[in-house]
């Protein structure tokens, strides 16, 4: 994806990030325990396998989660990634 194509996607996820070389959005977390981190991560796991596309998911410090996607076999960004980001944002949106 060109710069501008990433910038017209981002604005429907505002809570993502792109990482500088423009490969891999980025969302992070900080959660009130151990527990609801690891819901998080369990409900996005469920939402990856469901849609086939699978992140990278991080918990460091027992409650702070992130989430990262890019597309693999492409070596990176893609609709999907924005789709699957969109996706998990109603999830996380629905849980609070």
């Amino acid at each position: 994806m060109t710069k501008d194509q990433v910038a017209r996607h981002l604005q429907a996820v505002p809570n993502w990030q792109v990482d500088d070389d423009q490969s891999a959005i980025r969302r992070t977390w900080k959660l009130k325990n151990f527990v609801e981190a690891m819901r998080l991560l369990q409900r996005v796991g469920e939402l990856a396998e469901a849609e086939q596309h699978h992140p990278d998911l991080h918990l460091t410090g027992y409650r702070h989660v992130a989430i990262v996607l890019t597309t693999h076999a492409i070596g990176g960004l893609s609709e999907n990634d924005f789709i699957v980001a969109a996706k998990i944002d109603a999830l996380v949106d629905d849980a609070a």
